[in-house]
């Protein structure tokens, strides 16, 4: 008898075909009394969990097939009907209340000037500020609420960011170029690669379709 090997301080012998007390099983071989697998050479180790997939692309990770130079994972491009539809519902949820209010003065006024004068700077009032909020939620949201309500919104052409206010703000001042020739700017989205008009294509931005709940 022999004391020599802490492991097997008896002296016995495993059983032939299988590893000694402190031996690792050999790989490819199936763990036996609750010695634990080696992963192969290589392999991932595995802990029972499923693996994770990674997730998709970001928005500006690389150029889609067939569209050189705009971001992977950009949604679809709004095209000309929507994105001048959505205007015309935010210039008459601007513009449409400021003559509303300013007719109610007109009518309670009765001609004498003075209430109808007020009406008419509160409605002026109103469209400024409201001009601002929607120009607001453009810039830190992607949309006004004619936007919202069609479905789209505006981003950075190079990874989908929002304007922010200041150039969302200087967007606007850039659609004086849309109407200069003409008024063709406001036209180019109906046979531009981009669907940009030339305010876009200055401030570098794109109006992509998203979720109408969004």
């Amino acid at each position: 008898m022999s004391f020599g090997d802490p492991n097997n301080p008896y002296g016995q012998q495993p059983p032939q075909g299988q590893p000694g007390y402190g031996q690792q099983a050999p790989q490819g071989v199936p763990p036996q009394y609750g010695y634990p697998q080696q992963p192969a050479p290589g392999a991932a180790p595995q802990y029972g969990y499923p693996q994770q997939t990674p997730p998709p692309p970001a928005y500006g990770a690389y150029p889609p097939a067939g569209m050189p130079g705009m971001p992977a994972g950009m949604p679809p491009l709004a095209h000309w009907g929507l994105r001048f539809a959505a205007y015309l519902l935010d210039v008459l949820i601007i513009v449409a209340p400021m003559y509303a209010i300013a007719g109610i003065g007109v009518a309670i006024d009765g001609g004498d000037g003075g209430v109808g004068a007020v009406f008419g700077i509160i409605g002026f009032l109103y469209m400024i500020g409201m001009g601002f909020f929607q120009l607001y939620k453009e810039g830190t949201t992607g949309q006004t609420t004619g936007k919202k309500a069609l479905g789209i919104s505006l981003h950075r052409e190079a990874d989908g960011a929002t304007l922010g206010f200041g150039m969302a703000f200087v967007r606007k001042l850039a659609h004086i170029l849309d109407g200069l020739p003409c008024y063709i700017g406001w036209l180019w989205p109906l046979w531009d690669d981009k669907k940009q008009t030339f305010a876009d294509k200055v401030c570098s931005t794109v109006v992509v379709k998203v979720n109408r709940n969004g």
